[in-house]
């Protein structure tokens, strides 16, 4: 019996997948500090990432579309619906796994930093709404990524999802 049972314990790469992908969604709180911070910067660069991708730096910088009433068409919605989904998956991800004051700055604040940067250091000759309008992106986006944390994070099965002194959030 005693051979049997030590058979059943030998660490395959099954398990081992397995044993990764159980680790991969453990609430962060409980895990080292190093995989904390870890994770933390690769979600931050994922959404950076996401954004240099499906954005394009410069707007001015692109062909003109036939029929377009602008001169250049920037972006495209497939362009904005995949940042959009990618942004809404690391929030889900991040609500369930993480705490919640860490959602915004790891998932909302780097496409936020991007796209300033990408207004302040493209200036327009006329009077231009970019202040007002990546206040009213960065205010709406981050509503949406907390609520969508908020959502995901009712599916975790530690108890944090009330939200009380004790789960951490």
């Amino acid at each position: 019996m005693n051979a049997s049972s030590s058979l059943l314990n030998v660490p395959t790469p099954r398990r081992n997948a397995l044993r990764l992908l159980r680790n991969a969604f453990r609430p962060l709180r409980g895990r080292p500090f190093a995989e904390r911070w870890a994770t933390r910067l690769l979600g931050a660069g994922a959404g950076a990432a996401a954004y240099l991708l499906f954005i394009p730096w410069d707007l001015r910088n692109r062909v003109e579309t036939p029929g377009a009433i602008n001169e250049t068409s920037p972006v495209t919605d497939t362009d904005i619906t995949l940042l959009v989904a990618t942004v809404l998956a690391l929030a889900a991800y991040f609500g369930f796994r993480d705490r919640v004051r860490w959602i915004l700055p790891v998932v909302a604040a780097p496409p936020a930093a991007l796209l300033y940067a990408s207004f302040a250091t493209h200036k327009t000759l006329d009077a231009s709404p970019w202040p007002v309008a990546w206040l009213v992106f960065v205010m709406a986006g981050s509503g949406v990524v907390l609520a969508v944390a908020g959502c995901a994070r009712q599916f975790r099965e530690d108890g944090a999802a009330g939200g009380s002194a004790g789960s951490g959030a």
